[in-house]
C-alpha cells in the first residue's frame, strides 16, 4: 500500500479526526503493511522495533472493532512487562479520546490484587495486563473472557525469553477461539513461528523496515581478552571518559554482569543504575525515573530488561559483549541515533566472539574493522556528571498530589528556579521529582519544611 495517509483506511471518523488533533499525519512503515490487514479482520504477525508505531497499529484495528454500547471485555492485550502494559494503556486512551465511555483496565503484577478485582466487577471493553496476571485472575474466577473478539500478543518473543510460554497457553485456552489474533514481535525466533502455527488462522506476514541506519548511527568495534570482565570494564571506562555521552545503555548478556558492571563503574565515580529481572519493582522503577529524567546517566540493562522501555534519546550503545545473534544487535543499537538525532554504538568482542563478528558482517553486509581503545591518559579526565537529582515524596496521587501541587512548592517564595525541576512522575503512594544538583539542598529543604496539600511528607535524595 503507497498511500500512507490514515484517510486512506476505512476507520471510524471519529477515529481519523483524533488522529489528526494528535498530528498523526502519515502511517509508520508497520501501520501502513499491518493495518489494512488488521482492519480487514485477518490475524496478522508483525515485526517491528520499539518505536516503529506498533502500538498504534494495533490500538486503532482493535478500536475500529470495538462496539462501546456491548459493555463486554472485546479485546485482550497482553505485554511482557508492566511499564509496557502502562505505555500501551495510556496509548490507546490517547487513540480512543474521541469515542466516549471507552474503559480500558490494566492488569499486571507488582501491584496489590485487591483494587484490581474491584476494578474487574465494574466491567471494561478492553484489559492489557501482563501474562501471570491475567494467568491469576482467570483462575481466580475474578476474570472471565467468553466476548473476546481480538486477542493481541505485544513484544512476543521478550514474553518467551522472560518464560511465559505456559502462562500464554493457558490464556489462550480460554479466550474464544473465534477471534482475531495479532502478533507483534521484535525479533522472530522459531518459537515465534511454533506459537503462531497453534493460535493463528492463515497469518498476514508484515515486516517494517529498520528505523535507522549507517548515517545516524556509527558503530565502533573493539578487541579485548577473552574471558576478562576487568578489562572489559577498563575499555567501558576509556570511551565513557573520551566521548562524555550524556546518556547510555550497556547491554550485559547476564544478570550478574549487569550488577557487576553497574557497581564497578559507580565505585569509579559514573552516575550508573542496574536493570534486570532479579530487581524488585520498586527498585526498577526507581532505576526507570532516575534514567529517564537525566539523573543517572549510565543505564547496564539484559535485553529482557531494556525491551519496550520508553527511552527518549540516547547518545550511546555499548556491548559489554556482542549478542547471542545478529538481529539482537540490530535491535540493541537501533536505541541510538533515533528521531534524526546521531548515536554511536561501541561494542567489544574477544577472539572467541570472532564467530560472531564475521555473522555480524553477513548480516549488515559491511566488513568490520577493530579500532584502537583510547589511552591511558584519558582516565585523569573528570567523570561526567548529570545535572539532575532525583527526590522522592513519600505521597503521590492517594494524596491528592499533582504535578502542579510540587511544582508549586519548590518554586514558591525563595523557592529554586522553574528551569531546576525536571521531570515529575506520580504514583499512588509517592512522588519523584528531578532537580538541579546546584539547587538540592534548597529544593529539600522547601519539601520537607513546606507542605503539599496542606501537610508534611518525607523526602530524600534517591
Amino acid at each position: 500500500m503507497n498511500d500512507k495517509n490514515f484517510s486512506s483506511l476505512p476507520l471510524k471518523p471519529e477515529l481519523i479526526k483524533n488522529l489528526a488533533t494528535l498530528e498523526y499525519h502519515e502511517m509508520t512503515d508497520i501501520q501502513a503493511q499491518s493495518l489494512p490487514h488488521i482492519l480487514a479482520g485477518k490475524d496478522v504477525i508483525a515485526q517491528g522495533k520499539t518505536g516503529s508505531g506498533k502500538t498504534a497499529a494495533f490500538g486503532l484495528g482493535l478500536l475500529n472493532k470495538l462496539n462501546v454500547k456491548r459493555f463486554r471485555i472485546q479485546t485482550l492485550v497482553l505485554c511482557p512487562t508492566r511499564e509496557l502494559a502502562d505505555q500501551v494503556a495510556k496509548e490507546i486512551r490517547k487513540l480512543a479520546r474521541a469515542i466516549h465511555n471507552i474503559k480500558v483496565l490494566t492488569l499486571c503484577g507488582g501491584v496489590p490484587f485487591g483494587p484490581q478485582v474491584g476494578s474487574l466487577e465494574h466491567g471494561a471493553h478492553i484489559i492489557v495486563g501482563t501474562p501471570g496476571r491475567i494467568e491469576d485472575h482467570l483462575g481466580r474466577g475474578t476474570l472471565t473472557l467468553p466476548d473476546v473478539e481480538m486477542f493481541i500478543l505485544d513484544e512476543a518473543d521478550r514474553m518467551l525469553e522472560m518464560g511465559f510460554q505456559a502462562s500464554l497457553d493457558n490464556i489462550v485456552e480460554q479466550i474464544p477461539s473465534k477471534r482475531q489474533t495479532l502478533l507483534f514481535s521484535a525479533t522472530f525466533p522459531k518459537q515465534i513461528q511454533a506459537i503462531a502455527n497453534k493460535i493463528m488462522v492463515e497469518p498476514e506476514m508484515v515486516q517494517a523496515a529498520t528505523t535507522h541506519d549507517d548515517s545516524s548511527i556509527t558503530q565502533l568495534f573493539y578487541k579485548v581478552d577473552d574471558n576478562d570482565n576487568a578489562q572489559r570494564v577498563l575499555a567501558i571506562r576509556l570511551l565513557l571518559l573520551k566521548y562524555q555521552p550524556k546518556s547510555s545503555v550497556i547491554f550485559c548478556n547476564t544478570k550478574r554482569e549487569v550488577q557487576e558492571v553497574a557497581n564497578s563503574l559507580i565505585n569509579y565515580g559514573f552516575s550508573a543504575v542496574a536493570l534486570h529481572g532479579d530487581l524488585e519493582q520498586r527498585d526498577r522503577d526507581q532505576t526507570l525515573v532516575q534514567f529517564a529524567n537525566k539523573s543517572a546517566s549510565i543505564m547496564v540493562a539484559t535485553d529482557v530488561a531494556a525491551r519496550g522501555l520508553d527511552i527518549e534519546t540516547l547518545d550511546a550503545v555499548f556491548n559489554f559483549h556482542i549478542a547471542r545473534d545478529s538481529e539482537i544487535h540490530v535491535h540493541r543499537i537501533g536505541r541510538t541515533g533515533r528521531a534524526g538525532n546521531k548515536g554511536t554504538a561501541f561494542s567489544l568482542y574477544s577472539d572467541k566472539e570472532s564467530y560472531k563478528i564475521g555473522l555480524l558482517e553477513d548480516y549488515l553486509n559491511k566488513s568490520i574493522e577493530s579500532e584502537l581503545l583510547p589511552s591511558a591518559d584519558v582516565l585523569e579526565t573528570p567523570v561526567f556528571v548529570p545535572e539532575m537529582t532525583t527526590l522522592q515524596i513519600d505521597g503521590g496521587k492517594k494524596q491528592k498530589i499533582r504535578p502542579g501541587d510540587i511544582l508549586g512548592a519548590l518554586t514558591g517564595e525563595n523557592g529554586i528556579a522553574g528551569k531546576d525541576v525536571g521531570k515529575i512522575q506520580l504514583g499512588a503512594n509517592w512522588a519523584y521529582v528531578a532537580v538541579a544538583r546546584s539547587s538540592l539542598k534548597k529544593a529539600l529543604h522547601k519539601l520537607s519544611e513546606g507542605k503539599l496539600k496542606g501537610r508534611n511528607f518525607r523526602v530524600r535524595q534517591l
